[in-house]
């Protein structure tokens, strides 16, 4: 295994586009201001944090006394599920406007993520009880719902980024090329194979598109949940090519590792697969931070 010194100077001015640091209905390991004050150990330059309830930016603007000292710079978004109206371009609206980076299409809410109900076993279930109801961005006809094609003209206005959520494949590359044809350049489909099912090919239909497919090193991490070989993620790498992926954490929750952690683990055993040091550096820095925008 690769000396975590080592590792971490690789990963040094990583990006870490998907943390559900808290709060969160969910159970969480820590808040967003420390989980953006852990990422020192490692150079994070930049991380985004999700909750599938509620628009995050909120929280991160709460936090902004918290935040005086820490390096790391933290955004929030926004995940269009029923806790926050669904297909809501008000929302969206006051999210990217104070500060948001990243609008997620539905998630708890879509179809397909009802469907594989992933909340019986590891996937936490919330601290309150709340309601949930499906939220698709189709009608019945197949084509793209009005309200889904203003907020994408909005996520358009603020620079954004628009994220397929666990929706079906089929739906995240209407929404992608509604989002093409508007202009949108930075779109991402998050863990292809968890809860979504989209094979390569079709990835390489949504990459034609424009957009970076995200993998999550939590769930490659054998101190996780999940604890998947990285072997399979090496492979993804190099069917896709890491030009067009983005590395991201996918951790926070009460019952996995620091997100951190995870990535000293699965980052050490790419490399040790044979990954190039380049090659990481730019799924985990380069890709991410033109994504935020980061050097505009």
């Amino acid at each position: 295994m690769s000396q975590r010194p080592a590792v971490a100077a690789v990963l040094d001015g990583l990006v870490d586009m998907h943390v559900h640091s808290g709060p969160s209905p969910f159970p969480r390991r820590f808040d967003h201001v420390e989980a953006a004050q852990d990422g020192a150990r490692i150079g994070m330059r930049a991380m985004v944090a999700k909750s599938h309830h509620h628009n995050t930016q909120m929280d991160i603007l709460a936090m902004k006394g918290r935040f005086a000292d820490v390096t790391a710079k933290a955004f929030g978004g926004i995940a269009l599920n029923s806790t926050v109206g669904g297909l809501n371009v008000h929302a969206v609206r006051m999210c990217l406007r104070m500060g948001g980076k990243v609008v997620w299409f539905p998630t708890i809410s879509s179809g397909r993520h009802i469907e594989c109900h992933p909340e019986d076993g590891a996937f936490p279930t919330t601290t309150v009880p709340l309601t949930l109801e499906r939220i698709d961005i189709v009608d019945d006809a197949g084509k793209l719902k009005p309200e889904a094609g203003e907020i994408l003209d909005e996520i358009k206005d603020q620079e954004a980024v628009v994220n397929g959520g666990h929706m079906y494949p089929e739906y995240i590359r209407t929404l992608f090329e509604a989002a093409k044809d508007r202009g949108i350049t930075r779109m991402v489909v998050s863990h292809p194979d968890f809860v979504i099912g989209a094979d390569p090919d079709m990835c390489r239909e949504l990459i034609a598109l424009g957009a970076f497919v995200e993998h999550e090193v939590g769930m490659y991490d054998p101190e996780g949940t999940q604890k998947w070989d990285p072997k399979q993620l090496l492979n993804w790498i190099e069917k896709l090519g890491p030009e067009h992926i983005v590395l991201a954490s996918d951790f926070g929750q009460k019952a996995n590792p620091k997100p951190v952690d995870a990535w000293l683990r699965v980052a050490g055993a790419l490399l040790d697969l044979g990954l190039p040091e380049k090659d990481l550096r730019r799924m985990v820095r380069d890709n991410p931070t033109y994504l935020l925008n980061l050097d505009d």
